[in-house]
């Protein structure tokens, strides 16, 4: 029997070892190709936690992102490939990027630029189907986006012609939706509320010289002037994006304008519109100033609010936001940032902002998963808040050898907010308080 079962074990050993012995060459066999092909495969997690000891019903006001009071939320499972392509040269080069992102983040970043109800009407739209139901209605909190889905292509023409072609995010503004690529977990309500998350259609970038570059490009699928569009509605509909940014020759100095013009959508003529300025400025190398502005337009708009019930009239939009930034050592930064937003007409930010986003039609009722739509509360504002904030390079310092580690920074932010009512009665969207402040701490792991 001894000699029976070491013979089988022999057999299933060797069986085992020819079996594995292809799979492990033709895993070799796609490294290879995938990197001589330049495909890269990554992505990154983000979760963190926000004390709000002003809250009780589970959400920070209208602050969105980090919208989740009192608990810990996974904001993004972020996964992408990409072949990126080149930026100079005389040779054709051809690419793309697809992501998909799970978590709480994922509501503001899906195609949703075909709203539940016509901004001007009121009348019921027909969603866009791209990433909008994909998952996870029931939870109330988590789901899927594919922000980025897009073609890209060097021309060597001149200094060179970058062109994308899809679904991707918009180059406009300073903060933007991939938590890498901010410095605090919360985000200014200019880029929740005041600029666009993404685009469909293309933008073509073109170098000048070493002190200019130009972007422009039409985008469509959207109902809210070429904002946040998909790829099977509103496909009538064609709005433009345009701009440049300046650099100094020493690179210290960068100045953007963009922004983004067109009708609201095929079932209107009102112009939607708005522009956004970025001055950055790095004072001394470890010290950045950076200045935004954005304004915002729609023409027509029906507002219902604490102020207004079933008015048209056109709406606006303005901001303005300081940012500093100082590295105190290799692998500590500290950062701050203040800003002022007007929601002139009460039509751009509901609290919570979202049970709103959440809203879909049922049985021809307005209902949403997030939450109860009584619950949601608008109306002309003045908004304030301050941000300060370390972000803290946890795996560098403490020399941790694990490679799946080396890259994981911790950041820890106290916000405070403050809203004003802007001609129209007081108005308390942070748990019946004009104010609160905001004690939170988040992870970041790129991979």
């Amino acid at each position: 029997m001894k000699f029976k079962s070491r013979l089988l074990c022999v057999i299933t050993s060797s069986a085992l070892f020819l079996t594995a012995c292809p799979i492990a060459s033709q895993v070799t066999k796609l490294k290879e190709f995938v990197k001589d092909s330049r495909i890269e495969l990554g992505g990154w997690i983000h979760g963190g936690a926000t004390l709000n000891p002003s809250q009780a019903n589970g959400f920070n006001g209208p602050v969105i992102f980090a919208d989740q009071a009192n608990r810990f939320q996974l904001n993004q499972l972020n996964l992408f490939v990409r072949r990126s392509v080149a930026s100079e040269g005389k040779v054709w080069d051809f690419g793309g990027r697809f992501d998909f992102m799970f978590g709480t983040d994922a509501i503001f970043t899906q195609a949703f630029g075909v709203p539940t109800f016509d901004v001007n009407s009121g009348e019921p739209f027909k969603r866009s189907n791209w990433d909008l139901n994909l998952c996870c209605d029931s939870s109330r909190t988590y789901g899927i986006a594919l922000p980025q889905a897009y073609l890209e292509t060097y021309v060597p023409v001149g200094n060179g012609l970058n062109v994308k072609l899809g679904h991707f995010y918009t180059p406009t503004g300073f903060e933007t939706v991939p938590a890498p690529d901010n410095f605090f977990y919360t985000r200014a309500y200019t880029l929740n509320v005041g600029e666009p998350f993404t685009h469909t259609g293309m933008l073509a970038n073109y170098t000048v010289n070493k002190n200019w570059l130009i972007l422009g490009g039409p985008i469509t699928g959207s109902a809210n002037g070429g904002w946040d569009g998909g790829w099977d509605k509103q496909l009538g509909n064609w709005a433009g994006i345009a701009g440049f940014t300046w650099s100094s020759d020493n690179q210290a100095t960068s100045f953007h304008l963009s922004g983004t013009y067109g009708k609201t959508s095929t079932r209107s003529d009102e112009t939607w519109a708005f522009y956004n300025m970025v001055l950055q400025h790095r004072i001394t190398p470890k010290t950045l100033l950076v200045l935004h502005h954005v304004y915002g337009y729609a023409g027509d708009v029906l507002l219902n609010n604490l102020k207004y019930s079933n008015v048209t009239q056109n709406a606006e939009w303005i901001s303005v936001i300081a940012h500093l930034y100082y590295d105190l050592t290799d692998n500590v930064s500290i950062g701050a940032r203040a800003e002022w937003y007007r929601d002139q007409d009460g039509f751009r930010n509901p609290s919570p902002f979202r049970i709103a986003a959440a809203t879909n039609r049922v049985n021809g009722t307005a209902v949403s998963y997030a939450g109860s739509l009584s619950n949601v509360t608008i109306t002309p504002a003045d908004y304030y808040d301050v941000t300060v904030g370390l972000n803290w390079k946890a795996a560098r310092s403490l020399k941790l050898k694990e490679k799946f580690l080396q890259k994981l920074s911790i950041r820890s932010n106290i916000r405070y907010d403050r809203v004003d009512a802007y001609r129209s009665a007081a108005y308390r969207p942070f748990a019946d308080h004009k104010d609160q402040i905001l004690f939170s701490l988040d992870f970041l792991l790129p991979f």
